[in-house]
């Protein structure tokens, strides 16, 4: 069984758009129109702020937490530390996505409601913004700029964060996936990133080729999210209750999980092997194989598995948070590979 540290009453339905964390730091948006830092060891309040209804994003962003309330057409940044509102910013409505680079807050282009537009981290000040709506999957910081690109389009563009042009374009090898409120884009290294395209490829670009290239391809369909990266492994989301695992340095296919059941990001590495989390309240435990072996029930139903140290998980529950340890020999070190490629 495992073990619950703490518990903490949302008083509203999880949601993994009102949750950022950061090492020492856990944001969580609860009772419908309040923002709360807690200890992420004990759960204790650190503060607790008013920044309005359901949020498109929360992120942690240095010593700032940048908020989008669906009730108020503004942008909130939050001190990190004391919760106190540095400053706000207009924007329009419906305006979605969130992404920092450097010191740059960039907005907009959720669903193609409203057009682009870069904020000053420090200020909140309108640094430039597109002439048109866009429409574009969730942006990711990259180099000097910011990573965007259509679903559906075969192109993904690098943006200048400062001015919002064009610094480079990658072709896609297959369009881009449909994705709409989940990461598109996966930093590998500094200049390569690997983003989900068509039913079943990955492609990677690199700031030094212009065209991207095929670099994994599943032999099931695909979740139109961004690849995960955990344990040394490319975990990629199937819709019917499964991952194809691959190796991340060659794109090699190492095996497949069939779990059929549905689940919820993310996976978890423990010392013994792996954490995934079927949205109908079970944990299951994979060994360095990827074989189930426990299961272990929490009786509520999961809307996202985080990790909160090597030891301790995260739970978004359908309307709590719960902080838990693994039984001691289910993080024991072991040793082990995956099979080879299917």
């Amino acid at each position: 069984m495992i073990h619950v540290s703490w518990e903490r009453p949302l008083h509203q339905r999880g949601s993994t758009a009102g949750l950022a964390l950061a090492p020492g730091h856990l944001v969580v948006h609860e009772r419908s129109t309040r923002l709360v830092s807690l200890d992420p060891v004990d759960g204790s309040v650190r503060w607790d702020a008013a920044v309005g209804t359901w949020p498109r994003e929360v992120v942690i962003a240095g010593q700032r937490c940048l908020v989008i309330p669906q009730n108020t057409n503004q942008v909130l940044c939050l001190d990190l530390a004391t919760g106190e509102c540095v400053w706000s910013a207009d924007v329009p409505c419906l305006t979605g996505h969130l992404a920092v680079a450097a010191d740059v807050v960039l907005v907009g282009g959720w669903r193609g409601y409203t057009p682009l537009r870069a904020l000053d981290l420090e200020s909140g000040r309108s640094r430039w913004e597109t002439g048109r709506r866009v429409h574009t999957v969730q942006p990711s910081a990259a180099g000097d700029g910011f990573l965007i690109g259509q679903p559906g389009d075969t192109t993904v563009r690098l943006i200048d964060r400062n001015h919002g042009r064009e610094l480079f374009s990658w072709a896609l090898p297959e369009p881009l996936a449909h994705h709409h409120d989940d990461a598109a884009f996966l930093g590998i290294d500094p200049d390569r990133f690997l983003v989900r395209c068509g039913d079943r490829v990955v492609a990677e670009i690199r700031s030094s080729v212009e065209q991207g290239r095929e670099f994994l391809r599943a032999g099931h369909d695909l979740l139109a999210v961004a690849p995960e990266h955990a344990g040394g492994r490319l975990w990629l989301r199937e819709p019917r209750g499964g991952y194809t695992v691959g190796d991340p340095t060659d794109g090699r296919v190492l095996g497949r999980i069939d779990l059929r059941k549905t689940l919820v990001d993310q996976v978890v590495p423990t010392g013994a092997g792996f954490l995934v989390a079927g949205s109908s309240g079970v944990l299951h435990h994979l060994d360095a194989e990827g074989r189930v072996v426990e299961r272990l029930p929490v009786t509520r139903r999961f809307r996202a598995l985080r990790s909160l140290s090597p030891t301790r998980q995260l739970l978004v529950t359908k309307g709590t948070l719960l902080a838990t340890t693994l039984p001691a020999g289910l993080v024991a070190e072991a040793e082990a590979t995956w099979p080879g490629a299917e």
